[in-house]
């Protein structure tokens, strides 16, 4: 895993490198000593005890929560959207920790519910309003991605818990019902992003833009990629946000599609080694929560993947570790300690049972 994330990285910095023509400033200068001090922050939650990230899984999530209305009060805006809190030396993005806090909250939330209590109606209820509640103030900034990450997430938590299938069903049909008011009620550019996405090539120069352009980098990279350093579409700025959200296109562009693939079986490997935790987790809280945490993470690779080759619509959701910022890699860092911690109290537990065996 450690492999995978490292090589991951290295390919983040040099293709932030190559974008910026040569200059290792600000990107990959930047990036590298992020990574530096949040990996060995990861490193340092791996010997939290799963006791402890258990014992305080509601504190998390509640001043989490509370850092979302603050937001929302006086939260930094950029780019449209009210999502940060300004504390000077950085800005804080509440919406991150809470991809982290909303499946922590709901794994101690069934663990604490006996198996066949788990379908009734007030334990839904409770369920869904530990996703919904902070789903909606993170729509409300507005940021439909994030918005969709914590909602997804809570409802693999939700299912993986041993719901009954009719609620799904339900729910399901009750959204279905409800898609013409929440069509009404989204902001116009996101209206115009999944009108792009079913009628793509519509606006070329407008709207389509972006994924026009990133399709563009992508085919004209072939199997192997123009070269490192090389490349028009992010060299001369056609392709916007070369080093953040559309990053991939920009390593395709340079290194083809051997080098997408390359990055694609990197994450493969993280994450099947974080469904792993789930797997073979010794409590309901660590098998719910390793199982949450990888969905994340797959949400991060799946969303920004399909969104650059046109498959999903334009929803701002980076690809942590290539993507130049710190908000995605500081939330995939610290999910990943959590999984090492699991990891370590599994491995511990093993040696336990052996040595007592022996």
């Amino acid at each position: 895993m450690l492999i995978a994330l490292l090589a991951i990285t290295a390919m983040g910095l040099a293709t932030l490198y190559s974008a910026a023509r040569g200059q290792i400033w600000p990107w990959a200068g930047n990036q590298a000593i992020r990574f530096c001090v949040l990996f060995v922050g990861m490193v340092a939650l791996s010997f939290v005890p799963v006791l402890a990230w258990k014992r305080n899984a509601y504190s998390f999530y509640a001043i989490t929560l509370g850092l979302l209305v603050v937001v929302e009060l006086v939260g930094k805006i950029g780019m449209g959207a009210q999502r940060w809190i300004d504390l000077g030396v950085i800005r804080l993005q509440p919406s991150e920790f809470m991809k982290i806090a909303a499946v922590l909250a709901l794994a101690r939330f069934y663990d604490s519910v006996p198996a066949g209590f788990v379908s009734r109606p007030g334990v839904l209820a409770t369920a869904a309003a530990i996703v919904g509640v902070p789903a909606a103030f993170v729509l409300l900034q507005p940021d439909l991605g994030t918005a969709t990450m914590i909602s997804l997430a809570g409802i693999t938590v939700i299912f993986l818990a041993g719901t009954a299938i009719r609620w799904f069903l339900g729910a399901g049909a009750i959204v279905a019902a409800l898609l013409p008011v929440a069509w009404h009620g989204l902001h116009d550019y996101q209206r115009n992003r999944i009108l792009i996405f079913i009628n793509p090539e519509s606006d070329p120069l407008g709207t389509d833009y972006h994924i026009s352009q990133s399709k563009i980098a992508i085919g004209s990279g072939g199997l192997f990629g123009k070269g490192f350093l090389q490349g028009t579409q992010s060299h001369l700025q056609y392709l916007p946000e070369p080093h953040t959200d559309f990053v991939l296109a920009t390593m395709m562009e340079k290194c083809g599609m051997a080098g997408g693939v390359g990055v694609l079986i990197a994450y493969g490997v993280i994450i099947r080694w974080a469904l792993r935790r789930g797997s073979e987790g010794q409590t309901r809280f660590t098998r719910l929560t390793a199982a949450g945490l990888a969905f994340t993470l797959s949400l991060y690779v799946g969303i920004n993947v399909a969104m650059v080759m046109g498959l999903a619509p334009v929803v701002g959701i980076p690809l942590p570790l290539l993507s130049y910022g710190g908000s995605a890699m500081m939330t995939v860092l610290t999910l990943l300690g959590i999984l090492m911690a699991i990891h370590r109290q599994e491995t511990d537990g093993r040696r336990s049972d052996q040595s007592q065996f022996c």
